[in-house]
């Protein structure tokens, strides 16, 4: 079922929202070699509680932690551990709360330091082709159209997509029909509507698109070790186009 929120009801997914996006933005700082993993997730916790709203991962489907942090050819999903960062991975940060019933998604992928030209044009044309693919969450146009605009942009480049792992729905649920694919053909799935709120996330590889399960039962990275980059943003649907509800600068009027 697809739900279509009041105004209210996207209000409040935009409180939740707002505070993963702070929760993101204070950790960057911290995201530098030789921070301990388990130590950003232990800052995130206790940011999210200090806002009133719980950590919306820990404890979902039995995942252990606050946050999910995969580094270099982790695609999502990386379980927080003692492991240190270093001086020219990337690391992506995906992060949920929730507040007064209702969630709010976000995740972006990080520099430690200075990383390659290779690694810094994969993070930039991830983030654009999410840029790309919000632009195409308006009534009338496909859940489907997202998909394709992310998948032709960043296969110009030569990149690939994940298959496996996709967008959603989400509001009274973290996870929420539509399943919102970053490939595929247009003008396929669900019609968008106003009222909508979905979340938009593209995995990018720079290699194959083909991705394995770690032992753990989580961590998922790229079959050929290759980097990917992964970035997130939780949307409304509106008439008057899409409104980026975990955008950080919201925040600040």
């Amino acid at each position: 079922m697809v739900h279509i929120r009041t105004e209210r009801e996207i209000e409040l997914i935009s409180t939740s929202c707002q505070i993963v996006a702070d929760t993101l933005d204070m950790l960057s700082k911290y995201v530098k070699a030789g921070t301990r993993i388990i130590d950003l997730d232990a800052k995130a916790e206790d940011f999210i509680r200090s806002c009133g709203a719980r950590p919306a991962f820990k404890g979902y489907m039995g995942f252990p932690a606050t946050l999910c942090v995969s580094v270099d050819d982790e695609v999502v999903h990386g379980i927080p551990n003692n492991r240190r960062l270093q001086e020219g991975q990337i690391v992506g940060i995906d992060c949920g709360a929730e507040k007064d019933g209702y969630y709010g998604d976000h995740a972006r992928t990080f520099a430690v330091g200075n990383v390659s030209d290779e690694k810094r044009k994969l993070m930039e044309i991830t983030q654009k082709s999410l840029i790309k693919g919000i632009g195409e969450a308006i009534p009338g146009n496909f859940v489907s159209d997202i998909g394709h605009m992310i998948q032709s942009y960043v296969e110009g480049f030569g990149y690939s997509v994940v298959r496996e792992l996709v967008g959603h729905g989400i509001g009274t649920e973290l996870h929420e029909e539509p399943q919102v694919p970053n490939y595929g053909l247009p003008k396929q799935g669900y019609k968008l509507r106003e009222g909508m709120c979905i979340a938009i996330e593209p995995m990018i590889n720079l290699g194959v698109k083909e991705v394995k399960t770690d032992s753990d039962g989580w961590t998922i990275r790229t079959a050929d070790g290759q980097a990917s980059a992964h970035f997130e943003h939780t949307i409304a649907i509106t008439s008057n186009g899409p409104i980026i509800l975990s955008k950080k600068e919201a925040a600040n009027g």
